[in-house]
């Protein structure tokens, strides 16, 4: 098998997920892509992972959005900042059809995750309603729910969740427009809420801005009976928003 991977890498040289560059092993960043991605670790918010100035001894963390904002989520963490290279990887993944990405991403997801993610959780996907489903043909936070229950031994269900009405895009809405735009539109799959009693829901997502989306996704989760619910996002966008 090493023999076969060498003679694969030397007719198929590997190439960096963000730019398409050579790079020297599968599944990577070239050295200017590695740069600019700013990898979220070290002080952090408990509830979404954003970088935070202090010790990190003191707990619990809370940055200023999340204090200002009532989050149905009790620990959260995102992997990258949704700029430069993180960014690039967001979108490709959502609107390039680079569905070889979530096997790195959901690496890199776990190991931001840390001891936040266990083997008894039930990992699920924020959902996309059916029509931009069947326009996009894939829901990228199902691609990476996949893979990051699939790597951390976990069990997963790509339809946990269901998006009831379609939601206006929350590009350019204001903080408060976007909780607006999701009210009541999330709620627990009805063939497959049994599976939530009693249990601590890890939601993936690609992106967090506001919190708006995984809020009404945890809402929905908590209304089924979910014990617990957790986040775990690819990026994270960290302007005040």
């Amino acid at each position: 098998m090493g023999m076969l991977n060498t003679l694969i890498d030397v007719v198929y040289p590997p190439h960096c997920l963000s730019c398409g560059g050579t790079v020297g092993a599968g599944g990577g960043l070239c050295g200017a892509c590695w740069r600019e991605a700013q990898f979220l670790g070290g002080t952090r918010c408990d509830l979404c992972g954003v970088p935070l100035p202090g010790d990190t001894a003191a707990a619990p963390l809370i940055c200023d959005a999340c204090a200002r904002v009532e989050r149905p989520w009790s620990a959260g963490r995102a992997a990258l900042a949704y700029d430069g290279t993180g960014r690039k990887l967001v979108l490709a993944l959502k609107h390039g059809d680079r569905t070889d990405l979530p096997r790195a991403a959901a690496g890199w997801m776990l190991h931001a995750a840390g001891d936040l993610v266990t083997r008894d959780m039930l990992a699920a996907p924020v959902p996309l309603h059916w029509f931009r489903l069947f326009r996009r043909r894939y829901n990228q936070s199902a691609l990476l729910a996949a893979e990051v229950a699939r790597q951390a031994g976990m069990a997963w269900c790509a339809d946990l969740l269901q998006r009831k009405r379609a939601t206006p895009s929350q590009k350019g809405k204001s903080h408060e427009a976007r909780f607006a735009n999701l009210a009541e539109a999330i709620t627990a799959h009805p063939k497959r809420q049994g599976q939530i009693p009693g249990r601590t829901i890890l939601l993936i997502d690609d992106v967090m801005t506001s919190g708006a989306t995984l809020g009404a996704c945890a809402d929905a989760c908590l209304r089924a009976g979910a014990r617990d619910v957790r986040i775990l996002v690819l990026a994270r966008v960290l302007r005040d928003t």
